[in-house]
């Protein structure tokens, strides 16, 4: 009998904030796959005290009108799925970045030792020659993981 192969871990991945949030508020369009990706667990989702904490923040912005449980729901359906990097101090040295709140996720990729950091952020995807993961949209993510 031939050894059993084993399938390799998921893809750690850092998703920016904005792509984390249109995958939890909207039931509709690409970034429902992205979700489902995550609770398949089709790839390991990557996040930090700063990033989990803009998470929080940004969920509570008035223009979504979602109450403090429906807050938690999403929340939690997100960072069930999550590992927690701790991001050592100093930081990791990443590339300058144009907006400072930004680099918290390079740093989380770097210290978690992500595959991808998937973004929709143009200040992001300026670096992605510059980084040592790859940067890559939502939809070039996705496209990567259907041909996995």
């Amino acid at each position: 009998m031939g050894a059993a192969r084993s399938t390799p871990p998921p893809p750690r991945v850092v998703v920016d904030t904005n792509l984390v949030l249109s995958a939890l508020v909207f039931s509709a369009g690409v970034l429902v796959t992205l979700r489902r990706g995550w609770q398949n667990q089709r790839f390991m989702p990557l996040v930090s005290t700063a990033t989990a904490a803009e998470l929080i923040r940004v969920l509570a912005y008035p223009k979504f009108r979602l109450r403090g449980e429906e807050r938690e729901d999403l929340l939690s359906d997100y960072l069930l799925f999550c590992e927690i990097v701790q991001v050592p101090d100093p930081p990791p040295l990443t590339p300058p970045c144009r907006d400072p709140f930004d680099v918290p996720f390079l740093e989380l990729a770097l210290a978690g030792k992500a595959e991808f950091l998937v973004s929709g952020d143009r200040d992001l995807l300026s670096l992605a020659g510059q980084f040592p993961c790859p940067i890559v949209t939502a939809a070039g993510f996705l496209q990567h993981l259907e041909s996995e």
